[in-house]
């Protein structure tokens, strides 16, 4: 094959298209002590030398499965069918987004309905839409609806156990549009006491967010704090950040919230590198049309079968984006496909049986907590939580870095997450964690605190 070299005329053609006069010109803006002279590089390789120079680079790295990972904080570990990741890798999947031409894009339709029906069934809510990014931004989301049903108040309360990653988001937003954040402590129990949520509400505040579990793991309770906050006329909004919670804790559609939001990377999305992640969004259909994002409903065609289009989409690509409901411009749909396929695959039972095993995991090692002694000792010992409880530590970050020696991910130091939160280590266990794993745990505790 005859390989093509510039000549002269054609680096002349080059330079004078470009405007240079000369190739010392074109490289005038790199400093010249490093342009004198050959690089320093060592010789060229072949394929094959390259190839297992990486693989002795890949050798050194210790694989998740090399650990008893207890990890969580807002990400969680699950089983996930293996026939969900043969699917989500089908071509035809990598490239969905927006189907706006229903009369090809059926199968993406279908697909995001399926997911807002399940998103539906968790929540025990009227309506969801097609997901979000994530947790933060759908709870987010759900503040800048009550701000648009409410307009004129301009407070929002959140409780201190929301999640500092997505109280950080939430002020992000707030704060160029008007909307002021207020904090209601926890108590010794870990949760939110409802005489002062009730206290902090008024006139003024459009919204109230709660999470439960909230990010200590406790479970709040959810009807005495909806109550308080339906009582203020504000929008009483219920997030979710481990969703496999759904399968034994009753979501706040039933006790009247008017949005349940959150993260569902619990249901599929496995842990990596921080992402990505889903966000959901569910809310009661006096809201319909205030509702973020995308929605897609079922009709009939022109034949009478069933089909599916985009629905009330007042978003910045249909109208004037003044006028939007919602600037975020995209649905996670390849995530969101993810975890209905993995809902799909694991139905009503089998979500129940998850949060079961996830949960008796995790009450099995904070019971063997219970017995390590003063040196780690449960936060809240008498309190309900699911998966995930904190312990007590002089020294979080020095316990964690000698349990990681052994081999073990011991948890995350609740110091990485914001000052806010009681010193000490959040450990999360789920049914991924074999009974093996949680023994190593507690045998490195008693010896390591």
């Amino acid at each position: 094959m005859h390989r093509y070299q510039a000549g002269d005329a054609d680096r002349r053609t080059m330079l004078q298209a470009i405007g240079a006069t000369s190739v010392d010109e074109l490289f005038a803006t790199i400093p010249a002590d490093l342009r004198s002279g050959p690089l320093d590089l060592p010789p060229a390789r072949s394929e094959e030398e390259v190839r297992r120079e990486f693989w002795a680079y890949a050798t050194a790295n210790a694989a998740p499965e090399c650990f008893a990972s207890f990890l969580g904080a807002g990400v969680y570990r699950h089983v996930t069918p293996a026939v969900a990741d043969a699917l989500i890798q089908r071509g035809e999947f990598f490239t969905a987004y927006t189907p706006y031409q229903p009369e090809v894009s059926q199968g993406t339709l279908q697909a995001i309905f399926e997911f807002q029906t399940f998103v539906c069934q968790l929540t025990e809510m009227d309506l969801a839409n097609a997901s979000l990014y994530d947790g933060a931004t759908a709870v987010v989301e759900a503040v800048l609806m009550a701000a648009r049903v409410h307009a004129g108040r301009s407070r929002v309360v959140v409780a201190a156990t929301l999640h500092p990653e997505t109280r950080a988001v939430l002020e992000t937003y707030a704060e160029p549009l008007g909307l002021s954040v207020t904090e209601v402590g926890a108590d010794t129990s870990g949760r939110i006491d409802a005489a002062a949520l009730g206290a902090a509400l008024g006139a003024d505040v459009c919204a109230a967010v709660v999470q439960s579990p909230n990010v200590l793991g406790v479970v709040e309770d959810l009807p005495a704090l909806g109550a308080a906050i339906k009582a203020s006329g504000a929008l009483a909004v219920h997030a979710v950040m481990e969703a496999t919670s759904l399968g034994v804790l009753a979501p706040g559609g039933r006790f009247g919230y008017d949005v349940v939001c959150g993260e569902l990377q619990a249901f599929g999305i496995p842990p990596q590198f921080g992402g990505p992640h889903l966000g959901f969004f569910a809310t009661r259909q006096a809201y319909l049309r205030q509702l973020p994002g995308r929605i897609v409903g079922e009709t009939v065609d022109s034949e009478g079968a069933r089909a599916f289009v985009l629905t009330l989409s007042t978003r910045e690509q249909h109208i004037r984006r003044a006028k939007a409901t919602s600037n975020i411009c995209t649905n996670h749909g390849l995530m969101a496909l993810f975890a209905t396929i993995t809902l799909s695959l694991l139905g009503k039972k089998g979500i129940r049986e998850m949060a079961l095993a996830s949960l008796a995991t995790a009450e099995y090692v904070k019971n063997g907590v219970r017995g390590l002694g003063a040196g780690v000792r449960l936060a809240f010992p008498e309190s309900p939580t699911y998966n995930e409880f904190l312990v007590l530590h002089d020294d979080p970050d020095g316990l964690l870095l000698r349990l990681k020696r052994e081999g073990v991910l011991g948890g995350v130091a609740t110091a990485r997450l914001g000052s806010g939160l009681p010193k000490g280590i959040l450990v999360a266990a789920t049914e991924k964690n074999t009974r093996e794993e949680c023994d190593r745990l507690l045998d490195a505790l008693r010896r390591l605190s």
